[in-house]
């Protein structure tokens, strides 16, 4: 049997990563900074608690033989603009001690997942492949792409099992507003919350929404079938603007008597205007695509944020 390791398996992409794990019949292993396991965590998870960037911590859970998926993140777009310094020590020598690490145990495959989102920056061209040239335009994106360029070093010079997934813009049930990302969370909060969505610039960005569920699927995919040393996008193939976004939520939300009031503020210099992903190369070596479409992501997203509401209510 297969023996995984999540590290950041609590998150709001990992939890749905390790229940993916599950069925498959690995036994998993969730590394994480809290001290008690996530509450959306399954129940038969192993977990330890501990900091991903020791390597006491590391030499503890890494083993000959296993599997290991890195998702463990510590800043956001949004604050690695306040303070780059931190952005970049906060992320990047914990990757490469993962990286080293590694190799001297001999593990059999490392997923180390990226940013579709801030890697790629402006492009002539969309879809983007994982070919088109990488200019990320935030301290955020630019650790991220030093990270990546050090997995793919330490599989050409070291020989290490190792690929690199780039997801788009994940959104769904138990992701979080307020952290500075995810547009969707935050316009149904603030939806339900009664109060105004912020939009920059006449339509807002394009973005590849992807449902949180299809990017675990797809990170296990890549998982199971990716090419060591490859970059492998995971994303939709399809762009929506964050009108676009607000049009799907309002149509859902007026049966609910939830009116979706935006304001429109100046565009900012340093947003993306659009940011579409070409998923192909996963495609073809997995069979893997995408299942939830956008409108049926943001129903069952308003509804479970409904419901938790009414339980709110209820408990008040």
């Amino acid at each position: 049997m297969s023996r995984c390791i999540v590290i950041g398996g609590g998150g709001f992409i990992g939890s749905r990563v390790v229940e993916g794990l599950l069925k498959t019949g690995r036994e998993v292993l969730v590394l994480g900074r809290s001290s008690i396991p996530a509450k959306n965590l399954p129940r038969c998870t192993d977990y330890l608690s501990g900091d991903a960037s020791d390597r006491k911590t590391l030499r503890l859970v890494l083993k000959k033989g296993f599997e290991v998926i890195n998702l463990a993140n510590s800043t956001v777009p949004k604050t690695s603009y306040e303070d780059p310094l931190h952005d970049l020590l906060s992320n990047l020598p914990a990757n490469i001690t993962l990286l080293e690490e590694c190799v001297a145990v001999g593990i059999k495959k490392l997923v180390m997942v990226s940013s579709g989102g801030a890697v790629y920056g402006p492009v002539e061209m969309l879809p983007i492949s994982e070919w088109v040239p990488t200019r990320p335009v935030s301290p955020y994106g630019i650790s991220k792409l030093s990270s990546d360029l050090y997995t793919l070093m330490f599989h050409r010079n070291t020989g290490l099992p190792a690929l690199v997934v780039r997801p788009a813009n994940a959104y769904g049930e138990f992701q979080q507003s307020g952290k500075g990302q995810g547009f969707i969370a935050e316009a149904v909060d603030a939806a339900i919350g009664g109060r105004e969505i912020q939009i920059y610039g006449e339509t807002g960005t394009i973005r590849d929404y992807i449902h949180v569920d299809d990017v675990a699927a797809g990170i296990i995919a890549a998982l199971d079938h990716g090419e060591n040393g490859r970059v492998y996008n995971i994303g939709t193939g399809v762009g929506t603007s964050n009108v676009g976004v607000i049009e799907h939520l309002s149509s859902l939300a007026a049966p609910f008597g939830i009116s979706v009031v935006c304001k429109k503020l100046p565009s900012r210099i340093f947003d993306v205007p659009a940011n579409i992903l070409d998923s192909t190369s996963l495609r073809e070596i997995s069979g893997w695509k995408p299942m939830v479409t956008l409108n049926e992501g943001i129903k069952q997203f308003l509804l479970s944020r409904l419901m938790l509401k009414n339980d709110h209510q209820h408990r008040a």
